[in-house]
Order: C-alpha cells, then structure tokens, then sequence
C-alpha cells in the first residue's frame, strides 16, 4: 500500500519547526508522502523548502494551495523553488478551495472549474518549460523565470465536482481528495478521471485520497470522536454534496477505525475503489489520546512498510 502522512499540524505550545520534526520522523517510519494544507496558519511551500534540507526521500505534496489568492506566475516561481530545495520530491497540490473562504477574501468565486483549467495551464508552462505565453478568458500572459534548478513535477487538483474531474484528467496529473468516501471514489471519482485522461490521451493520473484514520477498538467512540473533529466539513456546500452521494450525515463517518486488521480492511477497500495512494489524517480516540495516536502510526507504517 502507497500511504503518506496528512499531517502539518503546530500543537499549541510548539514551535514552528516541530513540523520540520515530525515529517523527519514520518520518513524514519517509512511512509511514502508528507501533505501540508495552506489552511491559515504557515506558508506550506516555505516549509517545504525547509523540510526537504532535512529529509532525503519522502514525498512532500500540499493539500491544497487556495489558487484565487496567489497568480499563477508566483506560485509556479515558489514551487519551483521549494521544488529545488527538496531535491524534486514536491507534489504541487492546488484548488479554488470554498466560495465562503475566497470571498471573504474579497476576490470572486467565479467559475471555479475554467478558473483552474487556465491556472494549471499556465502552471504547468511555466514550471516544464520556464516560459508562458496564454491567451484565456481569466488570465492574459506572457511571462518567464529561471529558477536554478528548476525541473517539473507534479501537479493535482483537488477536483469533487465532474466539471473539476474533467479538468483534472485532462490538464493535471491527477486529483487530491478530503471527505471523500470509497463508494464516491469507486462510482463519481475515479472512473471520470481515468477516462478524461485517457481521452486527452495523458497517462493514468494519481487518485490520492485523504481520509482519517483512527486505529481504536471501539469503533463507535472513535467515530463519535471523528465527528467531533471534523464537523465543520459538513457544512460546506462541496463537501456535503460528497457526502450526501455517500449516504452519511456527518463528515466524520467517512473516518476508517477499528483494529489493525479493520484499518487494513478498510484503507485496501479505498484502493480497490480507484485510489493509487492514501494520505491518512491521524487522530486520537479513547482516555489515552497519545497511545491512540501511536498505535494508528504503528498500524499505518506496517501496511506502508
């Protein structure tokens, strides 16, 4: 099994560079991948820069960069960058994200699947050959840079909707999703990408699937717990609608838990579905939250391992 870490998480009371240590440790245990979010606190791409002075083969993605805030041209500079400074192990992951985030940001929300066919158009230009030259309805470019050692690498979206999908296969390397259950990645997600890529005629795209993951043995209070934690999800317009093809109230249901044969279980019915890798969001359940945590970890790098 290909599983990476969700992690990027700043305990209360911890420095910044803790995340520096805990993708240090997740490469000692063997996992694949490291993902970060650009969710309001540090800028992912900045640490990634510094992670990769600090780890040697793990993967690092980020799940995701909002696209509306940061132009294209410098985003692809600072991925290009981060890129160079792991050592080519960067995961570009991009996304409109929310219309309620963006547009308390001031900026539109419009048309958020043309808005990423042009962004990762120009993002791809750039980042493969150093130069754009784009004439779209959103963007109007003609512009370059020459970041040394500058090489492509990959980039996904995180794409829910069949617009989103097409979009994905089509121009980007792939799809990262969050919330999303296995019978939606089996059924919506999976085969719409695969068959827009290979109508494109680009090769099978990356179906990373985010999912939380607690190894616990009683599985109702580890999804109660989930459902704690996650709760906000559910009330955002694209995630409910992923939820609600799922059949499942809450977004926390989505959680895999259970024991370490029920982990494996469950994370194998996500691959059968259509995903190539999982990226696991470890939580804690139970009187002993860190025991918790730590026995998920075990449970997930024997699987990755």
């Amino acid at each position: 099994m290909k599983i990476g870490i969700y992690g990027g998480n700043v305990r209360r009371g911890a420095p910044l560079t803790s995340v520096v240590d805990d993708v240090v440790a997740m490469e000692e245990r063997g996992f694949a991948s490291y993902w970060m979010p650009q969710a309001g606190s540090f800028d992912v791409l900045t640490m990634i820069g510094v992670v990769g002075q600090n780890t040697s083969n793990i993967e690092l993605g980020t799940a995701v960069i909002p696209s509306y805030p940061r132009h294209p041209n410098a985003l692809a500079e600072q991925a290009a960058t981060a890129n160079a400074l792991c050592g080519g192990r960067l995961v570009l992951g991009v996304g409109p994200s929310h219309a309620p985030a963006i547009e308390r940001l001031g900026l539109s929300y419009d048309r958020p699947a043309h808005h990423m066919r042009e962004y990762v158009s120009i993002l791809r230009s750039l980042t493969e050959t150093g130069r754009v030259d784009f004439a779209g309805d959103m963007y109007q470019m003609q512009t370059g840079f020459a970041c040394p050692d500058a090489h492509p690498f990959p980039i996904v979206i995180s794409a829910l909707a069949p617009l989103m999908l097409k979009v994905a296969g089509e121009v980007a390397d792939g799809t990262v999703t969050w919330m999303v259950g296995r019978k939606t990645i089996g059924e919506h997600t999976a085969p719409r990408i695969n068959r827009a890529a290979r109508d494109a005629n680009r090769e099978s795209p990356r179906v990373v699937v985010g999912v939380p993951v607690c190894c616990h043995d009683d599985k109702d209070e580890a999804i109660a717990r989930s459902i704690q934690i996650f709760q906000h999800y559910t009330q955002l317009p694209n995630y409910r609608r992923q939820l609600d093809s799922e059949g499942l109230d809450q977004a926390g249901e989505i959680a895999v838990v259970g024991n370490e044969q029920e982990i494996e279980e469950g994370l194998q019915a996500f691959f059968d579905a259509g995903a190539t890798e999982i990226i696991a969001s470890v939580y804690p359940a139970g009187p002993s939250g860190r025991a918790s945590f730590e026995r998920t970890l075990d449970c997930l790098a024997a699987l990755a391992n």
